[in-house]
């Protein structure tokens, strides 16, 4: 059952320009990598909440990582440690990395190479999701790409074997995006997992797909209330039915964020 409780503002900080990492006093049972919660901000004037990825989870707290990009989030960056914040409980279905591997062909990723997508603020969820596939014995290779700054690269190193960097200006690492790097350096996995912009979704679903590769992608669709209630978040998605695929609007916050590359109908 999903709710909203209180918690406690113990760490905020500005990691690149604009860009801060939040942790929250709190006590969630249980999160998985991918999914995200609603921040419930103090102005009553902005109805909805902010739905942000979880960076990193422990028992008693989570951790945000967010950009400035309206009202709302510059509200939320002038919140100080101690402040108190109303916070949902953890929302949609994560990656699917729980008793099936490498798109259900095995049942263990032990061993296994995985490469783990990010781009700009969709980089903070892969690092709750590295950790979580080391702990089930797999290599991780992270793939980040930025507009200029990184972050979030220290913490990635707790995880991955290898990380390769990306920026679209190229004042560090390759010149260029995540996906392009991948291709330029020739980087194999068994499995690909990403977020980000959906262009680079897009892109990576289709090189995943012409090499049979299985790959997951965590779409970013602006989202209202974070249930399924509005229906304001819908992307296409092929669904296998007696006639036939059919194409099928399914809601980002219920039935995703994370879809199988193969499932999504980019074109459509």
């Amino acid at each position: 059952m999903k709710k909203i409780l209180t918690g406690k503002i113990i760490e905020h900080v500005e990691i690149a320009s604009d860009v801060f990492k939040l942790q929250i006093q709190v006590d969630f049972e249980d999160v998985k990598a991918g999914q995200f919660v609603n921040i419930y901000l103090d102005d009553k004037s902005m109805l909805l909440p902010r739905p942000i990825s979880i960076c990193m989870a422990d028992k008693d707290s989570i951790t945000i990582v967010y950009r400035i990009a309206g009202k709302g989030t510059t509200e939320l960056s002038t919140y100080a440690v101690g402040t108190v914040i109303r916070v949902s409980t953890p929302l949609g279905n994560g990656y699917f990395i729980d008793g099936t591997a490498l798109g259900g062909k095995t049942e263990t990723y032990a061993d296994r190479k995985v490469a783990v997508v990010g781009g700009g603020i969709g980089v903070p969820p892969m690092v709750l999701l590295a950790k979580k596939l080391k702990e089930k014995g797999a290599l991780v290779t992270a793939v980040v790409g930025f507009q200029a700054e990184p972050f979030l690269i220290e913490e990635l190193k707790l995880y991955c074997e290898k990380i390769y960097v990306a920026t679209d200006n190229g004042s560090v690492g390759f010149h260029g995006n995540a996906v392009q790097l991948i291709q330029k350096e020739a980087i194999e996995a068994d499995e690909f997992f990403s977020c980000g912009p959906k262009v680079m979704l897009k892109a990576l679903s289709k090189l995943c797909t012409e090499k049979a590769i299985p790959c997951q992608v965590s779409l970013e669709e602006r989202m209202g209330c974070g249930y399924g209630a509005c229906v304001g978040c819908t992307c296409k998605i092929k669904v296998q039915t007696e006639n036939g695929v059919e194409i099928q609007q399914k809601g980002v916050c219920k039935h995703g964020p994370v879809f199988f590359g193969e499932e999504v109908a980019w074109d459509e």
